[in-house]
């Protein structure tokens, strides 16, 4: 098997910083204190590969520096570097020049380690072109495309089934998402094109369904805001996560909250579109505070994606049984196998997080399910 690799080394940085993207904005999220991600998972990845076809023959082909070699180094996994010169800052170009190198050597499989701009990018440098399928490895901010895996981990996965035969191949969802909407706290994400994919039950994540505004659906949140709401401490502090169920429930409180961030509720009064370090600065009573989330409807995705300002170490100080897992009867059905994701970006975290959780799904009920 001969597979292509390459790495967007930004993707990812403005997830911690509440930025929900880098696009146009490197700049400011390294001025509020943000990192790279995608070296790291990268080399997740291409450890978990290694380890996984130790006995296979394989040759990857990949970026010079920071786009792949580099991270092949630190996995101590051997690569064939692609004859382009990349500049120090990255670009859409380079990814564009990368993926014409990798179908010029006839690869057999190409996988990147980027958020959705990157997979826009590959698909527009396929340009319609006979094309190997096509695997993400998630380190972004928002992956509302189908062709992600859960995690690095479970790329590699995905990889060894591809070589042993055992993936189907599918034409998956490449979402265009508007980062500066979302900055704005406006939802736009509209469908980009489709790329050839690999599907691996429960290792590819799928793209994002909207939950239906339609009465039921409304009438569902409703009753689970009443029922939180009912069990909240009056003097506890709660972190409340993305998305509309926990959006209804800011409103039974009397407050607005951001659609698309995290915000802090105390006593009354709410902070807005918060990160990580606000998150961590703020909160004083880990003890008597909890985190509100709602997983993402179909991929099921609970912490990781869209939510990266409540980081390992706000889970870490919270524990698992800070968290206020609420979801609809109607997203909780969209969810493939009804069983929860998460891929926080630390191994012990994810370990911790594992095993059943209740998801609050109308007044007063609620069912016990896995966090995979």
């Amino acid at each position: 098997m001969k597979m292509g690799f390459l790495v967007n080394p930004i993707a990812g940085m403005g997830g911690r910083v509440g930025l929900k993207g880098t696009d146009g904005i490197l700049d400011k999220a390294i001025e509020k204190g943000a990192i790279p991600v995608a070296p790291a998972r990268a080399i997740e990845f291409l450890s978990k590969l290694a380890d996984l076809m130790a006995n296979c023959h394989f040759e990857i082909l990949t970026c010079p520096g920071v786009m792949g070699a580099t991270e092949a180094e630190t996995a101590r996994i051997s690569v064939q570097v692609l004859p382009m010169k990349i500049l120090k800052e990255t670009s859409a170009k380079d990814t564009k020049r990368a993926i014409e190198f990798l179908l010029s050597a006839k690869v057999d499989l190409i996988v990147f380690v980027g958020g959705d701009g990157t997979a826009k990018n590959i698909f527009d440098a396929m340009g319609g072109k006979e094309q190997p399928p096509v695997l993400g490895v998630p380190p972004g901010v928002k992956m509302y495309s189908g062709i992600f895996a859960v995690s690095p981990s479970d790329a590699a996965e995905a990889v060894a089934a591809f070589a042993e035969s055992r993936a189907e191949l599918t034409n998956l969802e490449i979402m265009d998402a508007d980062e500066d909407a979302i900055r704005n706290d406006i939802f736009s994400v509209k469908l980009y094109g489709y790329l050839k994919g690999l599907y691996v039950p429960m290792r590819i994540q799928g793209s994002k369904q909207v939950s239906p505004e339609t009465i039921d659906e409304k009438e569902n949140q409703d009753a689970i805001a009443g029922f939180v709401i009912e069990e909240m401490p009056p003097e506890g502090t709660f972190l409340l996560g993305p998305g509309t169920t926990v959006e209804r429930i800011a409103e039974r409180l009397g407050v607005r909250k951001t659609v698309l961030g995290v915000d802090i509720y105390e006593k009354g009064k709410i902070t807005l579109d918060v990160d990580e370090k606000t998150i961590l600065d703020q909160v004083k009573d880990w003890k008597n505070t909890w985190l509100i989330v709602s997983p993402i409807g179909h991929q099921g995705m609970l912490l990781g994606r869209g939510n990266q300002q409540v980081s390992p170490e706000v889970i870490k100080r919270l524990g698992k049984k800070h968290i206020i897992v609420v979801a609809t009867r109607g997203k909780l059905e969209s969810i493939e196998g009804q069983t929860l994701r998460i891929d926080t970006g630390d191994v012990e975290i994810d370990d911790m997080l594992r095993g059943p959780i209740r998801i609050v799904t109308s007044y007063k009920e609620g069912v016990l399910v896995q966090i995979q």
